[in-house]
């Protein structure tokens, strides 16, 4: 059995000006499978543990490894949008805290099997992530086809070390950053 649940994704923070010129082109030259606005919530936890609510619906989500690493076996429950409220009341009750919140505007493509997304979020910045369900004996080769694609974009992959250096600061700061209280 080929079981394909390790999320292989490759990221790179981008201007506004090269966002916009992204989303005309993949509007042009991919499928858009939706156009969405999430709010996730991360939890204190060992693991990097979440959950997600959208236009669609809600979702809990585990994904195992560490943070902005290539390959990661992911896992996620998926339940109403209503319900939202109640997950985070139960993972409060639990003793998680949230430790950040994000306010995100996606839009996901379909690009040649690959799924694009092309985001702002709030505070933190625009990004394009280009990901892929592989299985573990796959993931390499998956990994070296996203870096081609990556490099038809003319993007250079951000550095492990600046998303991690970004993405503290947004941690210690996310609050001021979406003035949120």
């Amino acid at each position: 059995m080929d079981y394909k649940n390790i999320e292989v994704e490759i990221r790179s923070f981008i201007t506004k000006l090269q966002y916009e010129q992204f989303l005309e082109f993949f509007n042009q030259n991919a499928e858009l499978v939706k156009q969405d606005y999430q709010e996730t919530y991360y939890f204190d936890s060992e693991q990097d543990l979440r959950i997600q609510k959208n236009e669609q619906g809600s979702k809990i989500w585990l994904k195992k490894g560490q943070i902005h690493d290539d390959c990661r076996d992911e896992l996620e429950i998926k339940f109403s949008k209503e319900d939202f409220d109640k997950a985070n009341q139960i993972f409060q009750a639990l003793d998680y805290s949230v430790e950040i919140k994000w306010f995100r505007t996606r839009h996901e493509f379909n690009w040649e099997g690959i799924k694009v997304c092309v985001d702002y979020t709030k505070g933190y910045g625009y990004i394009i992530e280009l990901e892929k369900l592989s299985s573990v004996e796959e993931q390499e080769g998956v990994l070296d086809e996203l870096r081609q694609k990556m490099n038809e974009l003319k993007i250079q992959e951000t550095s492990k070390e600046e998303f991690n250096k970004q993405y503290e600061n947004y941690k210690q700061n996310w609050r001021e950053l979406v003035n949120c209280k």
